[in-house]
């Protein structure tokens, strides 16, 4: 097995001896790296990155939205809805900025709660490799995880050596952001010791417009509105933007954790507008001005001109029946798309679905099979919305799991 050949190959009296092995120097995994170590255990991080905290740095636009103000357990999707309940009762937003406030890092409140970062994302992760300093945390970067085995101790192979402890935290995160050094490690892990994982998918991503879609709407790409997006009876509001392959915004990547393939997307172009009133009132003075016209002065002209082109004969306003400007108005408020897919994984802010939330225990974050294996972070079963909420739930289950691994 491989894990004996590394043990004759770098020897047994070289084996490095920890109460707690990390896998991912991520925001969960150095929470979780900080809190045991005020514990008083002797803890090991263990990352294949030149730097911890590397999804952190490039998040938010280097700005980094590392939490919410108006955090709920409703902003979280999980096939157990309440499991997260308990480590986000145990870990708020105050929490963090206090953190933050001790070592001087400003932040600012940004719309609907979020705060980020007020100079760089570099600041965040500083602090918390200061906080691992304090803990007497030692980060192991450039390591690359080999095999994991569990006798009467966990043995971590790597090709920086051999590490064993009492306790097991894999905070490797889920499969976002391949660049920034994701992999399914913490997911292979999981299978190895018999835990049961739900469905795994891109979640917070761009879509993609079918090809025949595609060749109407590249065009537009770069034209950015205000609309509410609607698919599986979620409705968010928000920006959305054209690009040259599909759509993307806020408003579509908040959706797209509840796309599946298949479904359509219901746009409405004009949430705050009563469009239907516009074109009675229009009709009632005989306007002569023609549909497109008539939308552009609330949509970009572009964007306006091309969607009658696609949906209606645009002509002149006074020759359309009532019961035309009423199915009008109607396409205008529930436009529908059917994407083709999804960008996937490469451009995903998070992955949706990870380990059986039913496999660990929500007080602890350990597994009910495996004693002293613990998980945090992206790789479970819980994901948050945009604005935050996904880092703070890093910050909220390696802090309760760090009171206990």
């Amino acid at each position: 097995m491989l894990y004996v050949i590394l043990i004759k190959a770098f020897g047994q009296e070289n084996m490095i001896k920890k109460d707690v092995i990390i896998i991912g120097a991520g925001a969960s995994g150095l929470m979780c790296a900080i809190e045991s170590g005020k514990r008083g255990r002797s803890v090991v991080v263990l990352d294949h990155a030149d730097k911890p905290g590397k999804k952190i740095r490039i998040s938010g636009g280097g700005s980094c939205n590392f939490t919410n103000m108006n955090m709920s357990h409703r902003n979280f999707i999980s096939n157990n809805p309440h499991f997260c309940k308990s480590a986000l009762s145990r870990f708020t937003p105050r929490d963090i900025t206090a953190m933050l406030e001790k070592h001087g890092v400003e932040y600012e409140e940004r719309e609907q709660g979020q705060l980020f970062c007020a100079k760089s994302a570099e600041d965040l992760t500083r602090m918390l490799e200061n906080e691992c300093n304090d803990a007497g945390v030692n980060i192991v970067l450039d390591c690359r995880v080999l095999d994991v085995k569990k006798a009467d101790f966990f043995i971590v192979s790597t090709d920086r050596g051999i590490f064993q402890s009492e306790s097991l935290v894999i905070a490797s995160g889920g499969l976002s952001y391949p660049r920034s050094g994701a992999s399914g490690i913490g997911h292979r892990i999981a299978k190895q010791f018999g835990l049961k994982l739900t469905d795994i998918r891109p979640a917070l991503v761009p879509f993609i417009f079918h090809p025949e879609d595609r060749k109407i709407f590249s065009e537009l790409s770069g034209i950015s509105i205000e609309a509410a997006v609607k698919c599986n009876k979620m409705v968010f509001r928000g920006s959305i933007l054209f690009t040259h392959r599909g759509l993307s915004g806020p408003a579509m990547l908040q959706i797209s954790s509840y796309w599946k393939d298949g479904d359509a997307i219901v746009i409405d172009l004009l949430p705050d507008t009563d469009i239907y009133s516009v074109f009675m009132e229009r009709q009632l003075v005989k306007s002569k001005i023609d549909m497109h016209n008539v939308l552009s002065g609330f949509l970009p002209a572009h964007l306006a001109r091309v969607w009658c082109g696609l949906n209606i004969q645009s002509k002149p306003v006074n020759q359309y029946n009532e019961k035309e400007l009423r199915d009008i108005a109607k396409q205008v408020h529930n436009w529908k798309i059917t994407p083709e897919s999804t960008e996937g994984f490469n451009t995903a802010e998070v992955t949706l679905g990870g380990i059986d939330t039913d496999e660990l225990s929500s007080k602890t974050m350990e597994s009910r099979r495996v004693k002293g294996l613990y998980f945090t972070g992206e790789v479970i079963d819980v994901t948050g919305q945009l604005g935050g909420y996904n880092l703070h739930w890093a910050w909220a289950s390696g802090f309760v799991a760090g009171q206990y691994a």
